[in-house]
């Protein structure tokens, strides 16, 4: 699990492998829901929205150990991202059913913040806020910086800019204190996209890109397409592909095979990564 929210793909696939075979071998179908839940995390951290709807799914359907909830969470968020919305509003009757009786702060938040997904206006704020109270009161760390980040994602779209700043700059604060890298990337790429400059790996080489640039280069070197990337950053595919082909001119290379390499190219900045990932 910690795997999964630190977006440690490689860590957490094999993992995830290792116990999917055990549970065929040993008639576990219930294991099969945990590991869609975990592989929902992973996949929605980084932004790969079908691959966290397929695994998120799975979770749902096999139940495995009591993480039907959670897995509803993540299935929720990633079906809203990939324009299925009738999927989301399934699986939002069923959370909601499933957390009708409970007084925690993790099913209140978690039904606040999936009815948000999917709410528009005064209506999509106020929830946003009540999962941030909610998660808080639960004493549920990960869930409130993750709060903290759709809220800021919503209200960017929604073209304010300076309330989703402060959103925004919290969930990075919070993600990255928890080493929670992955979510952290997220919230820093859309801090870009708001124009404010966040401290990242990238040194000097990458110094001259634009922000949007930045994210562009990003998503491209972890090999998201440009219909992908136009979809995540709310830009069109021929803007990603302009955007795309300055940033080869001023990193010097001329394909997208070469961004991973020369992105990493400069040495880390100071961070701190003695913080845990604590999922409630």
């Amino acid at each position: 699990v910690l795997a999964a929210w630190r977006g440690e793909a490689d860590v957490a696939s094999g993992i995830i492998e290792e116990a999917r075979q055990q549970a065929d071998q040993r008639g576990e179908v219930s294991l099969l829901g945990a590991m869609g839940y975990i592989q929902g995390v992973l996949y929605n951290g980084l932004a790969r929205y079908e691959e966290a709807l397929e695994a998120a799914r799975t979770g749902i359907e096999h139940d495995g150990f009591n993480f039907v909830g959670l897995s509803l969470v993540e299935h929720i968020e990633a079906a809203t991202r990939c324009g299925e919305p009738d999927q989301a509003r399934s699986s939002l009757a069923r959370l909601v059913d499933l957390t009708r009786a409970a007084d925690s702060g993790w099913a209140g938040g978690a039904t606040a913040r999936s009815q948000a997904l999917l709410a528009d206006g005064e209506e999509a704020d106020r929830l946003y806020r009540a999962a941030i109270v909610e998660f808080e009161r639960g004493g549920v760390t990960v869930e409130v910086a993750r709060s903290h980040l759709l809220y800021g994602e919503w209200l960017r779209r929604t073209h304010q800019r300076s309330l989703a700043r402060e959103h925004l700059r919290k969930a990075h604060e919070m993600f990255d204190g928890m080493r929670a890298h992955a979510f952290a990337e997220r919230a820093r790429r859309e801090l870009l996209a708001t124009g404010e400059h966040v401290r990242v790996r990238e040194a000097a080489v990458t110094s001259a890109l634009t922000p949007q640039e930045s994210q562009v280069a990003t998503l491209a070197a972890d090999g998201m397409t440009n219909a992908k990337i136009g979809a995540e950053l709310f830009i069109s595919p021929h803007t990603v592909e302009w955007h795309l082909r300055k940033v080869y001119t001023k990193l010097g290379i001329n394909s997208r095979r070469a961004l991973p390499g020369a992105l990493a190219s400069a040495p880390p900045t100071d961070r701190d990564d003695e913080g845990l990932v604590r999922a409630g």
